[in-house]
């Protein structure tokens, strides 16, 4: 069994940053991730919003200098699943197939997970023209038609990025206006390659061996309309990662809550990142819930 003072669990910026501050803090520390390193930053094509980085880059790259940042500091990365997690008296045993981890404090950074919309066609067609990620499969539908479902921040920056790829590209939204940024939105209409869909959902994906169009109904009007289409984004929305940690207090969204010191009622327990209740969700928010989380952690463990 490994001990450490501080474990992490999620590689995300806000894990990493965590680990990053906490190893500069003087503290044994190591991060636990699945699949190793960047979380939801790895699917940025541009990364254009995070003070102090200009020009953009993409969001692998912003991972790879961040990673490179947390081991110059002595952080340690773990590629592995984190599979339970329990306390008994003042430490934390974190089960793993790569065996057992344990430490004084806890943070818990495991970010959040694409929504699906449960209609007939996605399952069958995912990874046959239904995609999560527009930076990861964008460039297979190269001069094609692709189709946008969404209507916040992640739809419009990604259809303004296949746009760039694709011939033409359809965005469908439920609500009479989008709930995206103003200048992302005004950018779509001005597009010429993106068709807009109001007021719109999606019944059916359709295909034979590989998508071939999206079935999509009229919230006002009922009227159904069949799309040509050969790539469907969906971007509706994520789901907190909270599976080990179902004990805790959540909001509406299933998002945990803590204090402003990313503190939970169980004491070395701390949260960061996007599966935490907060009013907004960038990476650089993320970021800052790390630092502050690992502030936190490393005061609980000198605390002991």
């Amino acid at each position: 069994m490994e001990n450490k003072d501080i474990l992490i669990i999620g590689a995300g910026i806000a894990g990493i940053s965590a680990g990053m501050y906490a190893a500069r803090s003087g503290m044994k520390v190591a991060v636990i991730d699945e699949a190793g390193c960047g979380g939801q930053v790895l699917q940025i094509d541009n990364l254009e919003n995070y003070p102090g980085v200009f020009p953009a880059v993409n969001g692998y790259d912003f991972m790879e200098n961040a990673k490179k940042q947390a081991l110059s500091f002595g952080a340690e990365i773990i590629q592995t699943q984190a599979t339970a997690i329990d306390k008994k008296e003042n430490k934390f045993f974190v089960s793993t197939p790569k065996g057992t981890f344990s430490a004084s404090a806890l943070i818990y950074a495991t970010g959040a997970e694409h929504k699906t919309l449960g209609v007939k066609g996605e399952k069958e067609f995912a990874g046959a023209g239904v995609s999560y990620c527009a930076v990861c499969d964008g460039p297979f539908f190269r001069n094609k038609t692709v189709t946008v479902i969404g209507g916040g921040d992640s739809a419009g920056t990604e259809a303004l990025y296949l746009a760039n790829l694709a011939a033409k590209v359809h965005i469908i939204h439920r609500r009479d206006e989008f709930r995206m940024v103003k200048s992302v939105s005004e950018r779509l209409f001005s597009n010429p390659k993106i068709e807009v869909h109001l007021n719109s959902t999606v019944k059916e994906i359709k295909g034979s061996g590989k998508v071939s169009s999206v079935q999509i109904e009229n919230t006002i009007t009922k009227e159904s309309t069949e799309i040509p289409t050969e790539g469907v984004f969906i971007f509706v929305g994520m789901s907190p990662k909270t599976e080990l940690v179902e004990m805790l207090k959540k909001d509406e969204g299933g998002y945990i809550v803590t204090n402003e010191k990313m503190e939970t009622v169980i004491p070395g327990l701390f949260i960061a990142g996007d599966v935490r209740s907060k009013p907004l969700r960038q990476i650089v928010t993320a970021a800052s819930d790390g630092a502050i989380a690992a502030h936190s952690a490393a005061e609980y463990v000198k605390s002991l």
